[in-house]
């Protein structure tokens, strides 16, 4: 049996192995220069970016997926646990650091409010039980039947799925800033607190219980690790390959048409953009029609700037959050009201921090990231006038000039995301977890309407993030092989019978 797959980020290249595991004939086709889909480097004069994911969150998920492999993530790349694993800015000099250990953490939480480190371990006790429900269980189910979500354990939760995130934090934590910093880790699944059911309080347990981590060399030494495993199984990876079409015969997926040159594989699997991998088939086959897609709530897009320091910067960890401004109005200009925002929040990460090979010498790399909604208008100009904005403020609260320190600096934004992605309106991160884009409410992993046709990523199940999307290539993976053998079943039955 042969797969073609679109695309080559973690599910791809997670289902891409899980398959040829199984003895399947895969090739995966990726249309940039290199691997890794969002997940690519940049490296320019000594210094070298991640250009997508910064944050290696539950590794637990990371050490599952190589060890259905007999390997392991240290086979392939060595990982730091960052201390601190972040802090958090709210004004001048005035920030909060979140530590390496639940302990240190109830410390800082109890200098910020007295009491508040007692109402902490409650709240990360309740997060445990809810990871160890959700990623040891829930989010292994294909999204086929809500039924998945219906077990012993589960049954008990159901509160948890109706009421949000931030009506249980603000319940529990009366100061604003302990709050926010609770709130923080449900923006990777791409959603408002106030719109994200509680029960993915699990990220907090994920980030406070777990803690934060980096690969030597970035993120990419996962795609590069990916990489190397899928063609340990005998995986065929070719890049400058973009998909123009997908060939369909008596609605069964027949392969793909790269290059001008038709593929024929038995099977087509899509881990590039689903709205995207849609287009590429005739009107009759698509399963999700425009108007679909314009009622869904996407995860943020960015705007991200690349920046070469000639200096040592102070005042700022590895992951540094700058929640100085109104965190309610930048949401509402993503989600309620489109549009650029007026003081935004924004993120940057130093990777020199703690990793030598990220910048030269004496040098500082950062990467900054302002979350933004999809579709916005897209321009040099506002680019330009953004940067400044976050460059004076990241001046002011961390006390100290930098800007005469900026060797380069390249950007990153919508009309990227769309031109390298080809993502629906150059989101950054897939669909959000709401409430009705949970689990069998998202995009399914097998298409309705083309037999041999699957999906992968961060629009389908469990949805966006890299654990997620390594989850989401198994996940694929297993449904291909389950419809394999099912058809395997029949026609044995059909041959017995006419015999």
């Amino acid at each position: 049996m042969t797969v073609s797959i679109l695309g080559s980020g973690f599910s791809s290249l997670a289902a891409s192995c899980y398959l040829a595991q199984a003895g399947y004939t895969v090739s995966i086709y990726e249309k940039n220069s290199t691997v890794g889909g969002r997940a690519r480097q940049f490296k320019k004069d000594g210094y070298t970016f991640d250009i997508g994911p910064t944050w290696y969150w539950m590794p637990d998920v990371f050490e599952r997926f190589f060890s259905d492999f007999d390997r392991h993530p240290s086979h392939y790349y060595a990982l730091e646990k960052l201390n601190p694993a972040y802090s958090v800015y709210f004004g001048q000099n005035d920030k909060i650091t979140i530590q390496d250990t639940l302990e240190k953490i109830c410390d800082a939480f109890e200098k910020e409010e007295a009491g508040s480190s007692v109402q902490l371990k409650k709240f990360i006790d309740k997060a445990k039980n809810n990871y160890d429900i959700a990623i040891k269980d829930l989010v292994y189910k294909p999204g086929v039947s809500p039924l998945e979500l219906v077990t012993s354990k589960t049954i008990t939760k159901l509160n948890q799925f109706v009421s949000t995130i931030k009506k249980d934090v603000r319940k529990e934590f009366k100061n604003k800033r302990l709050a926010q910093i609770l709130e923080f880790p449900v923006l990777f699944l791409g959603a408002k607190p106030s719109a994200t059911p509680s029960f993915y309080n699990f990220m907090n347990y994920a980030d406070f219980g777990l803690g934060t981590f980096h690969p030597k060399g970035g993120m990419y030494q996962v795609i590069e690790a990916m990489k190397t495993l899928a063609i340990e199984l005998g995986v065929t990876i070719k890049t400058n390959s973009p998909v123009e079409k997908i060939t369909i015969d008596n609605g069964k997926a027949t392969g793909i048409v790269t290059n001008g040159e038709t593929i024929l594989s038995d099977i087509v699997l899509s881990g590039a953009d689903y709205h995207h991998t849609e287009t590429l088939l005739d009107q009759p086959y698509r399963q999700y029609s425009e108007r679909y897609w314009e009622k869904k709530t996407f995860a943020p897009s960015s705007l991200l700037f690349y920046v070469g320091f000639d200096k040592k910067l102070k005042n700022v960890d590895h992951h540094t959050l700058f929640f100085d401004v109104d965190f309610d109005a930048h949401a509402e200009a993503i989600y309620d009201n489109p549009a650029w925002p007026e003081k935004p929040l924004f993120y940057a990460s130093f990777p020199s921090k703690t990793d030598d090979s990220a910048a030269p010498d004496g040098k500082e790399a950062g990467i900054f990231l302002i979350p933004l909604a999809p579709g916005l208008e897209d321009t040099g100009t506002l680019r330009n006038l953004y940067f400044e904005k976050i460059i004076d403020r990241f001046e002011e609260v961390t006390q100290q000039q930098v800007r005469s320190n900026i060797e380069f600096k390249e950007s990153y934004c919508v009309n990227d995301f769309i031109k390298d992605y080809n993502s629906y309106k150059g989101n950054a991160y897939g669909m959000a977890n709401t409430l009705l884009q949970t689990a069998f409410l998202r995009p399914k992993l097998r298409s309705k309407k083309v037999d041999g046709l699957f999906f992968t990523g961060q629009l389908t199940v469990p949805g966006p993030g890299v654990p997620p999307s390594l989850i989401s290539g198994k996940l694929v993976s297993e449904l291909i092989q389950k419809e394999f053998l099912l058809k395997k079943n029949v026609s044995k039955k059909e041959l017995s019978y006419n015999l």
